[in-house]
């Protein structure tokens, strides 16, 4: 075995088109904050010889205390043991432009494929078991039509009763349908709500999501600069607003961590969504950015965050 840093495939050429970075320099303006109580640590990941993965979409944990990185690489779906050992690469053909990546409570492997406008749950050996939208059509997903497409999903959570919830509309401008999706386990269609705008809950981006104890749905609008947060039903709440980009969450039992895009951040925030503490900044070096996309935190409280622009996962230790 090796130590090493994540490769990059030809395939990544395409990456600046599809990360967006904005042109306002106001969204690129950190969030101010004390210094978080972490550490970044250089090559948290050890590979095969030979063995090389794609840019890094997003990061997740099983329920081994595995670390899965979701890449857009030959093998989309990689599994590392709680040492960040190489355990296993699958997938291949399944996707053409992976997104966000998350467990449901049996354990199934969800992933959002922006490119080709789905969504696909599959078991621990890789086998599907249902897909949402159809694949390479973007449109809306209307029953009365028969319509059934989706447009850009970027992430998923669930509900404790198995409702599914993503979040679609990866582009910012004029383009695009971002909205919240509602559908039960079975992958039945409940509702939506959404559509581009500045208005509560309306979106930009609606790039990342997460439920919280009381099962609300915080909803990470990035180019809006806030976080929407909801109930189940979609009935607005209210909004918390940020500098940066915000893009993804994890909600724990103490803490929410944000990573916040092109601002190169990864911020802590209390319960209630106040910023505590931040670290990182823009750049290629440990403990930097090209674009914090997507975070997980380990059974352990350490922090993974993929790098979709840098082509990198990097890990953060308590000091």
């Amino acid at each position: 075995m090796r130590i090493a840093t994540l490769a990059v495939f030809a395939l990544l050429a395409c990456a600046p088109a599809f990360a967006q970075r904005p042109s306002d320099p106001a969204l690129l303006l950190p969030q101010n904050a004390p210094e978080l109580d972490y550490v970044a640590v250089a090559d948290p990941l050890t590979f095969p010889v030979g063995t090389t993965m794609g840019a890094a979409a997003s990061v997740a944990f099983d329920s081994k205390g595995h670390l899965w990185v979701l890449n857009r690489g030959t093998q989309p779906l990689v599994e590392f043991d709680a040492n960040g050992k190489f355990i296993r690469g699958f997938g291949e053909g399944l996707f053409t432009r992976t997104h966000g990546l998350r467990f449901d409570r049996d354990g199934n492997i969800w992933v959002t494929d922006v490119g080709a406008h789905i969504v696909v749950k599959m078991n621990p050996e890789g086998q599907t078991l249902l897909t949402l939208g159809t694949k390479g059509e973007a449109g809306a997903w209307d029953e009365a039509t028969g319509s059934r497409h989706l447009n850009q999903p970027n992430d998923i959570a669930f509900s404790r009763s198995g409702d599914v919830f993503i979040v679609q509309g990866h582009t910012p401008g004029a383009a695009g349908d971002p909205r919240v999706l509602k559908f039960d386990k079975t992958g039945r269609f409940i509702k939506s709500w959404g559509g581009k705008g500045k208005e509560p809950g309306q979106f930009e981006v609606a790039h990342g999501i997460a439920i919280d104890a009381k099962g609300l749905l915080w909803v990470t609008d990035r180019e809006n600069q806030r976080i929407q947060i909801f109930d189940a039903d979609g009935k607005f709440i209210k909004e918390l607003k940020y500098a940066g980009l915000p893009c993804a969450l994890d909600i724990g039992n103490r803490y929410i961590y944000m990573v916040n895009g092109f601002a190169g951040q990864v911020l802590r925030l209390d319960l209630n969504g106040t910023v505590l503490a931040a670290t990182g900044k823009p750049g290629k070096g440990v403990g930097e950015f090209g674009e914090a996309h997507f975070i997980a935190v380990s059974p352990k409280g350490e922090l993974y965050v993929a790098d979709s622009v840098n082509s990198a996962v990097q890990k953060f230790v308590k000091r």
